[in-house]
């Protein structure tokens, strides 16, 4: 869980101060509407990355252990942070983040490991810490960004040095490099190793209540999966969950890019103006809200309605939430400042993203139970790794783009861009209407 937290502490404290940093660079030629382009390319690079590489990653940990390759994933991410905050360059921009993304695989290693950890009695009380320690980390990533990016600006005595002027984005970065190395030590001498083969002897069968086999049963299941080929995994059991996933993942990480973009345009084109300290702060107190909320009340709604029902629940809040950003815009230009209004407009669509979060846990569930065998689950997770990434590469990129595009040829009076996305969120919806009625345990 230590890993889950500091990993968005790196990926969100870059939110807040993304779309000014562009600004800085000079690349938009003094255009404000053109930084969404700009924005969406950085923001995808990890992602495009990482589609190349996290399968690899995957089956790897399913034959060399899940533990050499978390660590090798921070110790990729924390030098692709510290490349970041010394980019001057947009190209230097584009390394860091294309390092970050091929080095890390930790993602689908996480979920594959606490899908060894649990079974569908305990399944939701497991995926639950997943977010919880998510929405802890991006609590605390954009209060780094916001709040440290250009401290020449905010404590000139303490940080006089020139370099903080040449690099006025590297003390976030360093910040978040730390805890990556926090997190590092952490793996190094406190994590056990979960696959079946890899184990040290001592360790015996019982975490969170679950029966571990026979290591002579589980080393032939680990062999023929190896041998196994990937089309034999491409079932509807296994295909559906992760084309929902691979869909909840596209509408997000659109509306995660939407989001500081709107709260950061001017008022003129329809956002709201804010600075990257106040839009730290804002994402940092969503994300902390969302932490608890899930934490007292994911697993207690999923017992009580069931994970599809819940799901798609969940994600027919998208389109509401959508919609609120031209009713926020409507407000700006009618009203002419950020007044009480659009900050309870702007509290409700946090409050309903919030429910939708919560779509994530349940998918997990879903994808962690279409694995026939434990000994594929580090494949399958790979594989909606993969699919998932490939829409996080289309994702910040397209929705930025289109957001640009909106604004800056008045379509739809600069709204095209969320009605794209409310019908997109009705395709999700039709996607989890065939997600399977119940959870099976694997192996029954």
């Amino acid at each position: 869980m230590t890993l889950r937290l500091v990993e968005p502490i790196a990926s969100m404290s870059i939110f807040p101060y993304i779309n000014q940093l562009i600004r800085e660079l000079g690349i938009t030629g003094g255009d404000d509407a053109a930084v969404g382009y700009y924005a969406g390319i950085i923001e995808s690079l990890f992602f495009v990355a990482q589609t190349l590489t996290v399968l690899r990653w995957s089956r790897l940990s399913d034959r060399i252990g899940r533990k050499p390759v978390l660590l090798v994933g921070l110790s990729g991410t924390c030098m692709s942070m510290l490349c970041f905050g010394l980019s001057t360059t947009f190209w230097g921009l584009v390394v860091s983040r294309c390092m970050c993304g091929v080095l890390n695989g930790n993602v689908s290693v996480l979920k594959t490991m606490l899908g060894e950890l649990t079974d569908s009695t305990n399944m939701a009380q497991g995926f639950a810490l997943l977010p919880i320690m998510w929405c802890i980390g991006g609590f605390i990533g954009p209060l780094i960004g916001g709040m440290l990016a250009r401290p020449q600006d905010n404590w000139p005595g303490l940080f006089a040095h020139p370099f903080w002027s040449k690099y006025p984005y590297f003390l976030p970065c360093a910040v978040s490099a730390c805890m990556f190395v926090l997190g590092f030590l952490v793996v190094l001498f406190f994590l056990e190793e979960t696959l079946s083969t890899k184990r040290r002897s001592k360790l015996t069968t019982t975490t969170l209540g679950i029966s571990n086999g026979a290591n002579s049963d589980d080393r032939g299941g680990l062999s023929q999966a190896s041998n196994m080929h990937m089309r034999s995994l491409l079932t509807p059991t296994i295909v559906i969950p992760i084309a929902n996933y691979a869909m909840l993942a596209l509408l997000d990480i659109a509306l995660m890019a939407i989001l500081p973009l709107f709260l950061s345009t001017p008022t003129y084109l329809g956002g709201l103006g804010f600075t990257p300290a106040r839009i730290g702060l804002w994402m940092g107190i969503y994300a902390m809200a969302n932490g608890t909320f899930q934490a007292l009340f994911f697993a207690k709604i999923v017992d009580w309605i069931g994970p599809k029902r819940f799901f798609c629940g969940a994600v027919s809040c998208f389109a509401p939430i959508m919609l609120m950003f031209p009713i926020m815009s409507w407000l700006v230009h009618a009203r002419g400042m950020v007044d009480h209004a659009i900050t309870l407009t702007l509290i409700s669509q946090l409050a309903l993203t919030m429910i939708w979060d919560m779509a994530y846990g349940t998918v997990f569930m879903f994808i962690t139970a279409s694995a026939p065998t434990k000994n594929v689950l580090g494949t399958v997770n790979g594989l909606a790794q993969t699919s998932t990434s490939m829409a996080r590469v289309v994702g910040p990129a397209f929705a930025t783009s289109l957001f640009a595009f909106s604004k800056e040829h008045n379509i739809l009076n600069g709204n095209a861009v969320y009605v794209v996305f409310v019908v997109l969120a009705g395709v999700l919806r039709w996607l989890g209407s065939q997600l399977p009625d119940k959870i099976q345990d694997r192996d029954e």
